[in-house]
Protein backbone atom coordinates (compact mmCIF):
# COMPACT_ATOMS: atom_id res chain seq x y z
CA UNK A 1 0.00 0.00 0.00
CA UNK A 2 1.21 3.73 -0.79
CA UNK A 3 0.97 6.37 2.19
CA UNK A 4 -2.29 7.36 0.25
CA UNK A 5 -3.86 3.60 1.02
CA UNK A 6 -3.86 2.99 -2.75
CA UNK A 7 -2.09 -0.38 -3.88
CA UNK A 8 1.29 -0.26 -4.66
CA UNK A 9 1.52 -0.15 -8.76
CA UNK A 10 4.01 -3.05 -8.23
CA UNK A 11 3.70 -5.75 -5.98
CA UNK A 12 6.10 -8.44 -5.17
CA UNK A 13 4.91 -12.08 -7.19
CA UNK A 14 4.69 -13.52 -3.20
CA UNK A 15 1.79 -11.11 -2.87
CA UNK A 16 0.03 -12.52 -6.10
CA UNK A 17 -1.07 -15.83 -4.65
CA UNK A 18 -2.54 -13.68 -1.34
CA UNK A 19 -4.41 -11.88 -3.88
CA UNK A 20 -5.71 -14.79 -6.10
CA UNK A 21 -6.57 -16.67 -2.86
CA UNK A 22 -8.88 -13.57 -1.95
CA UNK A 23 -10.30 -13.19 -5.30
CA UNK A 24 -10.99 -16.80 -5.06
CA UNK A 25 -12.85 -16.21 -1.57
CA UNK A 26 -14.57 -13.66 -3.48
CA UNK A 27 -13.38 -10.72 -2.06
CA UNK A 28 -15.06 -7.35 -4.25
CA UNK A 29 -11.61 -5.36 -2.93
CA UNK A 30 -9.33 -7.94 -3.94
CA UNK A 31 -10.50 -7.38 -7.51
CA UNK A 32 -10.67 -3.35 -7.00
CA UNK A 33 -6.78 -3.77 -6.06
CA UNK A 34 -6.20 -5.53 -9.35
CA UNK A 35 -7.69 -3.51 -11.43
CA UNK A 36 -5.44 -0.69 -9.68
CA UNK A 37 -2.45 -2.47 -10.04
CA UNK A 38 -2.54 -4.05 -13.23
CA UNK A 39 -4.91 -2.23 -15.89
CA UNK A 40 -2.64 0.94 -16.61
CA UNK A 41 -0.24 -1.39 -18.33
CA UNK A 42 -2.87 -3.86 -19.56
CA UNK A 43 -4.66 -0.99 -20.94
CA UNK A 44 -1.38 -0.23 -22.91
CA UNK A 45 -1.24 -3.56 -24.47
CA UNK A 46 -4.70 -3.78 -25.30
CA UNK A 47 -4.41 -0.42 -27.00
CA UNK A 48 -0.94 -0.92 -28.80
CA UNK A 49 -2.75 -4.21 -30.18
CA UNK A 50 -5.96 -2.62 -31.48
CA UNK A 51 -5.62 1.03 -31.91
CA UNK A 52 -9.06 1.16 -30.71
CA UNK A 53 -9.00 3.28 -26.80
CA UNK A 54 -12.76 1.35 -26.35
CA UNK A 55 -12.02 -1.82 -27.45
CA UNK A 56 -8.94 -2.00 -25.15
CA UNK A 57 -11.17 -0.72 -22.25
CA UNK A 58 -13.45 -3.97 -22.91
CA UNK A 59 -10.81 -6.05 -23.58
CA UNK A 60 -9.02 -5.28 -19.93
CA UNK A 61 -12.37 -5.39 -18.19
CA UNK A 62 -12.96 -9.00 -19.88
CA UNK A 63 -9.16 -10.00 -18.24
CA UNK A 64 -10.04 -8.55 -15.05
CA UNK A 65 -13.46 -10.91 -14.98
CA UNK A 66 -11.69 -13.96 -16.62
CA UNK A 67 -9.21 -13.45 -13.65
CA UNK A 68 -11.98 -13.38 -11.16
CA UNK A 69 -13.90 -16.63 -12.94
CA UNK A 70 -10.47 -18.46 -12.83
CA UNK A 71 -9.20 -17.17 -9.50
CA UNK A 72 -10.49 -20.47 -7.33
CA UNK A 73 -8.34 -22.78 -9.80
CA UNK A 74 -5.24 -20.30 -9.63
CA UNK A 75 -5.67 -20.62 -5.69
CA UNK A 76 -5.28 -24.15 -5.86
CA UNK A 77 -2.68 -24.60 -8.42
CA UNK A 78 -0.81 -21.19 -6.13
CA UNK A 79 -1.77 -21.37 -2.70
CA UNK A 80 -0.83 -18.36 -0.83
CA UNK A 81 2.46 -19.19 1.62
CA UNK A 82 3.88 -21.93 -0.65
CA UNK A 83 7.01 -21.99 -3.14
CA UNK A 84 3.84 -22.57 -5.46
CA UNK A 85 2.47 -20.04 -4.67
CA UNK A 86 5.41 -17.52 -5.00
CA UNK A 87 5.53 -18.62 -8.74
CA UNK A 88 2.64 -16.99 -10.09
CA UNK A 89 2.81 -13.74 -11.37
CA UNK A 90 -0.53 -12.21 -11.95
CA UNK A 91 1.03 -9.78 -14.67
CA UNK A 92 2.21 -12.44 -16.52
CA UNK A 93 -1.35 -14.79 -16.36
CA UNK A 94 -3.33 -10.89 -17.54
CA UNK A 95 -0.84 -10.29 -20.20
CA UNK A 96 -1.53 -13.33 -21.85
CA UNK A 97 -5.57 -13.23 -21.49
CA UNK A 98 -5.36 -9.64 -22.94
CA UNK A 99 -3.08 -10.28 -25.84
CA UNK A 100 -5.34 -13.74 -26.38
CA UNK A 101 -8.39 -11.74 -26.35
CA UNK A 102 -6.63 -8.66 -28.75
CA UNK A 103 -5.77 -11.06 -30.98
CA UNK A 104 -9.06 -12.45 -31.38
CA UNK A 105 -10.81 -9.82 -31.79
CA UNK A 106 -8.65 -8.90 -34.25
CA UNK A 107 -9.49 -11.78 -36.08
CA UNK A 108 -12.79 -11.85 -35.88
CA UNK A 109 -13.05 -8.24 -37.34
CA UNK A 110 -11.02 -9.16 -39.76
CA UNK A 111 -13.00 -12.22 -41.17
CA UNK A 112 -16.46 -9.58 -40.64
CA UNK A 113 -14.13 -7.26 -43.35
CA UNK A 114 -12.90 -10.03 -45.18
CA UNK A 115 -9.51 -8.45 -45.15
CA UNK A 116 -6.48 -10.88 -45.45
CA UNK A 117 -2.92 -9.81 -43.87
CA UNK A 118 -0.43 -11.62 -45.45
CA UNK A 119 2.77 -12.89 -43.47
CA UNK A 120 5.92 -10.87 -44.72
CA UNK A 121 9.37 -13.01 -45.17
CA UNK A 122 11.48 -13.36 -42.34
CA UNK A 123 14.27 -11.48 -44.68
CA UNK A 124 15.29 -8.28 -43.61
CA UNK A 125 17.38 -6.76 -40.78
CA UNK A 126 16.23 -6.11 -37.39
CA UNK A 127 13.94 -2.65 -37.24
CA UNK A 128 14.62 -1.22 -33.71
CA UNK A 129 15.52 1.79 -34.79
CA UNK A 130 11.87 1.92 -36.44
CA UNK A 131 10.37 1.32 -33.35
CA UNK A 132 12.33 4.65 -31.49
CA UNK A 133 10.30 6.84 -34.35
CA UNK A 134 7.34 6.06 -32.46
CA UNK A 135 8.89 8.78 -30.29
CA UNK A 136 8.92 11.48 -33.31
CA UNK A 137 5.65 10.80 -35.08
CA UNK A 138 2.35 8.19 -35.55
CA UNK A 139 4.16 6.36 -38.54
CA UNK A 140 5.77 3.43 -36.75
CA UNK A 141 2.01 3.11 -34.56
CA UNK A 142 0.47 2.68 -38.24
CA UNK A 143 2.85 0.11 -39.04
CA UNK A 144 2.62 -1.81 -36.17
CA UNK A 145 -1.43 -1.98 -36.32
CA UNK A 146 -0.70 -2.63 -40.03
CA UNK A 147 1.24 -5.72 -38.95
CA UNK A 148 -0.24 -9.32 -38.79
CA UNK A 149 -2.12 -9.59 -35.19
CA UNK A 150 0.63 -12.21 -33.43
CA UNK A 151 3.76 -10.08 -34.51
CA UNK A 152 2.23 -7.10 -33.91
CA UNK A 153 1.81 -8.71 -30.37
CA UNK A 154 5.70 -9.77 -30.44
CA UNK A 155 6.02 -6.05 -31.07
CA UNK A 156 3.87 -4.56 -28.49
CA UNK A 157 5.37 -6.68 -25.81
CA UNK A 158 8.92 -6.60 -26.34
CA UNK A 159 9.32 -2.93 -27.25
CA UNK A 160 6.63 -0.80 -25.64
CA UNK A 161 6.04 -2.91 -22.37
CA UNK A 162 10.15 -3.83 -22.51
CA UNK A 163 9.40 -7.45 -21.30
CA UNK A 164 12.02 -9.62 -21.90
CA UNK A 165 11.44 -12.31 -24.33
CA UNK A 166 11.34 -14.84 -22.24
CA UNK A 167 8.13 -13.68 -20.38
CA UNK A 168 6.81 -12.10 -23.73
CA UNK A 169 6.81 -15.57 -25.17
CA UNK A 170 5.14 -16.81 -22.09
CA UNK A 171 2.54 -14.22 -22.27
CA UNK A 172 1.91 -15.31 -25.98
CA UNK A 173 2.03 -19.32 -24.96
CA UNK A 174 5.08 -19.84 -27.35
CA UNK A 175 8.80 -21.35 -26.49
CA UNK A 176 11.44 -19.12 -26.51
CA UNK A 177 13.03 -20.36 -29.97
CA UNK A 178 9.55 -20.16 -31.62
CA UNK A 179 9.08 -16.55 -30.46
CA UNK A 180 11.96 -15.01 -31.41
CA UNK A 181 11.51 -16.20 -34.63
CA UNK A 182 8.28 -14.33 -34.86
CA UNK A 183 9.86 -11.29 -33.35
CA UNK A 184 11.90 -11.82 -36.40
CA UNK A 185 9.58 -11.71 -38.63
CA UNK A 186 7.95 -8.77 -37.16
CA UNK A 187 11.14 -6.62 -37.48
CA UNK A 188 11.30 -7.58 -40.51
CA UNK A 189 7.92 -6.89 -41.65
CA UNK A 190 8.39 -3.36 -39.85
CA UNK A 191 11.24 -2.47 -41.68
CA UNK A 192 10.26 -3.13 -45.37
CA UNK A 193 7.18 -1.40 -44.13
CA UNK A 194 9.04 1.52 -43.22
CA UNK A 195 11.05 1.38 -46.00
CA UNK A 196 8.03 1.10 -48.71
CA UNK A 197 7.09 4.28 -47.00
CA UNK A 198 10.47 6.15 -47.32
CA UNK A 199 10.19 5.07 -50.82
CA UNK A 200 6.43 6.65 -51.11
CA UNK A 201 7.47 10.42 -50.02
Amino acid sequence: MTASGEPSPAAPAADDAALVARLAARDAVALREVIARYAGPLNRVAFRMTGDAHEAEDIVQEACLRLWDHAPRLAARHPAGTPAGGALRLSGWLARVVTNLAIDRLRQARRVSGEEVPERADEAPLADAMIEADQRDGTARALVLALPERQRAAIVLTYYEELPNAEAAAAMDMNIKAFESLLHRARAGLRQAFAAQGDAR
